[in-house]
C-alpha cells in the first residue's frame, strides 16, 4: 500500500483548515511533519492536490476528486473503533447529522430526545445550517446523515422523503391584513414579505408554493434566520410565510396572526439525506428508523 491512514487524515486536515500548520495543531503534529505526509501523498498519487494562493492552501480538481474518498475511508476506519473498543464517557457511538435551520432549531430536538431514550450509548452531535450547505456536508463526508427542507437532485446522494410541515401565512396582529377575512392575491402581491436567503430551504419551498398564485413576492428583507424573520414579523415590518414548527409559540400568546387568504393549503415535504457510499453503521442505521418512524 503506497498510502497510509495518516497520510490521509492529514490531506483532509490541510483541507479544512487551508495551512499545514493549521493543520499539524489539530491533528497534535509538528508542522514540519505535516508538510512532509502531505508531500509524500502527492508522490504517491502522482499529482499535486492542492493550489498555493497566498499563504493559503486551497484543493485543486485533483484535491476535490479526493476528498470524499479519503473522509469516506476515514469514516469507516472510525466507525471500525468505535464498535469495538467503545468511546470514553460511555458513548459505543458517535453520530452526526446535519440539519436546516428549521428542522434543526424546531423539529429535531424531539426526536434526538425520544432517540436518547432509546439508545443512550450513542452520542449525536448536531450541525446546522441551511438546506444547501447540509447537502454539501453529506456530499463531503463531514456528517452521516442530512434533514433538509426542500428537494436534492445530487447524484451522489440518496434522498428519501420524511415529514409532511404545512407552511402558514402570518403578519403581526397589529397588521392591517390580520383584521382582513379572505385576504385577496392583490392584497398579498401589494404586502411586504420578508424571505429567508437564497440557498435556504425554506426560500426555496415558500417560491415553489407561493408563484404559482402571487408570481411575485415583494421582498422587503432578507433574513438569515427563520427566528429572525419570525421576530421581524411581529414587530410589523412585513408578512411572511414559515413553518407552523417555527410559529407555534407567537400564534399561541397571539403577536403574530396566521393570516385567512384565497389561497389553497400550503404545505412541503422535509427530506433525509444520505451519500449512497456511506458506511451505514448500527446506530446510524437506528436513527434513520427512529425518525422514519
Amino acid at each position: 500500500m503506497r498510502i497510509s491512514l495518516r497520510q490521509l487524515q492529514i490531506f483532509c486536515a490541510v483541507a479544512q483548515t487551508g495551512s499545514t500548520s493549521a493543520a499539524a495543531d489539530a491533528i497534535a503534529l509538528s508542522q514540519s511533519a505535516t508538510s512532509a505526509a502531505l508531500n509524500e501523498l502527492e508522490v504517491a498519487l502522482a499529482t499535486k492536490l492542492f493550489d498555493r494562493v497566498g499563504r493559503r492552501l486551497l484543493l485543486n480538481d485533483s484535491g476535490k476528486l479526493l476528498l470524499p474518498k479519503a473522509r469516506q475511508v476515514l469514516d469507516g476506519v472510525d466507525q471500525i473503533e468505535q464498535h469495538f473498543r467503545g468511546e470514553a464517557g460511555g458513548f459505543k457511538s458517535t453520530l452526526t447529522v446535519g440539519a436546516s435551520s428549521t428542522i434543526g432549531n424546531y423539529v429535531l430536538p424531539h426526536y434526538l430526545a425520544e432517540f436518547r431514550r432509546k439508545s443512550p450509548e450513542t452520542r449525536v452531535n448536531v450541525a446546522i445550517s441551511n438546506s444547501a450547505a447540509v447537502a454539501a456536508m453529506v456530499t463531503n463526508f463531514e456528517v452521516d446523515i442530512g434533514l433538509i427542507e426542500g428537494p436534492c437532485h445530487q447524484s451522489d446522494l440518496a434522498v428519501v422523503p420524511w415529514l409532511s410541515d404545512e407552511l402558514v401565512l402570518f403578519c403581526s396582529s397589529e397588521h392591517p391584513l390580520a383584521k382582513r377575512q379572505n385576504v385577496s392575491v392583490a392584497e398579498l402581491q401589494q404586502a411586504e414579505w420578508l424571505l429567508r436567503e437564497q440557498g435556504s430551504g425554506t426560500r426555496e419551498e415558500v417560491e415553489h408554493a407561493l408563484l404559482p398564485h402571487l408570481h411575485a413576492l415583494n421582498a422587503r428583507m432578507e433574513l438569515g434566520s427563520s427566528e429572525a424573520i419570525k421576530r421581524s414579523v411581529a414587530e410589523g415590518l412585513g408578512i411572511s410565510c414559515l413553518s407552523r414548527w417555527v410559529l407555534a409559540d407567537l400564534l399561541e400568546c397571539g403577536q403574530l396572526h396566521e393570516l385567512d387568504s384565497v389561497l389553497p393549503p400550503l404545505s412541503r415535504r422535509f427530506y433525509m439525506l444520505r451519500h449512497r457510499d456511506k458506511f451505514v453503521s448500527s446506530s446510524l442505521e437506528r436513527f434513520c428508523q427512529h425518525c422514519a418512524a
